[in-house]
């Protein structure tokens, strides 16, 4: 069984997050995890202009996705930063390529999931999960989120992301906090728990 972690990140945060993620789907036995860069639609001008550059060297080596691979994988965990509370722009025209699969149908039924970060608690962590879903439900994807069975996401002796929806980090207005570990340990938890969803429906 193969799970596709499909993430685009700027500043390094989302990549942190997509590790933890495939680390936990990676727990499943009999499941291959592969990791994929969403294209980049800037260009080098402006990515050095956002200072992107040095934090997008950690993650060069990862090879951007296609359109046409997506039917490869029984599940597909996205991962996106936020932008005025919805996904990022390079994520949504990579989706919007996917004309092709939705026709198809090649999607249908395989299993879904996502995660983000945002710059402040309240910056979009659920509405950029929530607004990704539409376009995984236009693809007839089962859509997998992050339960309450992960009890880290109640805890209150730290600011932390994560929602039901699915793991999230606080990065912070210029990038300066890293994924906590409780918020990586949510990546984890959400990959194992969509790699097992995924495992069941393909038996």
């Amino acid at each position: 069984m193969k799970v596709l972690v499909l993430f685009y990140s700027t500043y390094g945060h989302i990549y942190q997050m997509a590790e933890a993620v495939a680390e936990g789907a990676r727990r499943v036995d009999g499941v291959e995890v592969v990791l994929r860069r969403a294209p980049e639609t800037l260009s080098a001008d402006i990515l050095a202009k956002q200072g992107a550059v040095d934090a997008q060297k950690a993650f060069a080596h990862i090879p951007e996705a296609t359109v046409a691979e997506l039917k490869d994988y029984d599940a597909i965990i996205f991962g996106t930063p936020t932008r005025y509370g919805k996904m990022i722009g390079q994520m949504s025209q990579f989706l919007d390529a996917t004309g092709s699969l939705w026709s198809s149908g090649a999607l249908v039924g395989k299993v879904a999931s996502v995660f983000t970060s945002t710059a402040t608690q309240h910056g979009g962590q659920e509405s950029t999960i929530l607004g990704f879903h539409i376009s995984l439900l236009h693809h007839g994807m089962v859509i997998v989120g992050l339960p309450y069975s992960f009890a880290g996401q109640t805890r209150l002796d730290e600011i932390t992301g994560g929602s039901p929806y699915g793991a999230s980090t606080i990065a912070g207005g210029d990038g300066q906090r890293q994924p906590s570990e409780n918020e990586l340990e949510a990546a984890r938890f959400q990959g194992e728990h969509t790699a097992k969803i995924a495992k069941k429906l393909a038996s």
